[in-house]
């Protein structure tokens, strides 16, 4: 097993899936193009000011951007680690063919993949979630006030004391 690394230096991520996003699944939609520039950019901050290690829960959606935004930083400054936490090895069973492809194609270029468990159950990705939460201490969240799985894990850290930056959709 991974020697853990000092809590400091992690940021993890969380953010709405396309059916939340004003644009859905249109990424060439200027609003989509802006978001990944602003993810990408807090992750550059965030390397400056001494975050080496990312760790994103690859849901389809805001952490593929997030997912990208690091492995794009991280060719610039190949010290950073990125972490893909994965639910449950069956996370992206039920994606269309593309979707499974453009994940596949992420996890094979993360430094280190954790799967939480096999299969999904209930509660798997709120897991999932405190998994990162606990490693971390930013959490990046494009996030747009609704209920859900967002919400929730921007409400427990803060809880935890992470620093949170929230971005807008």
């Amino acid at each position: 097993m991974q020697e853990p690394i000092p809590r400091p230096q992690v940021c993890c991520f969380t953010g709405h899936r396309p059916t939340k996003l004003p644009w859905g699944t249109r990424e060439s939609d200027p609003r989509c193009l802006d978001l990944k520039t602003r993810i990408y950019d807090v992750a550059d901050a965030l390397y400056w000011s001494g975050i080496r290690h990312f760790i994103c829960g690859m849901a389809m959606g805001t952490d593929t951007y997030f997912c990208e935004a690091v492995l794009r930083l991280k060719k610039e400054h190949p010290e950073i680690t990125l972490e893909a936490a994965i639910p449950c090895r069956t996370q992206a069973d039920g994606w269309n063919s593309e979707s499974r492809l453009r994940y596949e194609e992420l996890l094979s270029h993360c430094t280190h993949v954790t799967v939480l468990q096999e299969t999904y159950a209930p509660g798997c990705m709120q897991r999932r979630n405190q998994y990162m939460i606990s490693r971390s201490s930013v959490l990046v969240a494009v996030y747009n006030g609704s209920s859900g799985g967002t919400r929730d894990t921007v409400r427990r850290a803060e809880r935890e004391g992470l620093e949170v930056i929230a971005l807008q959709p």
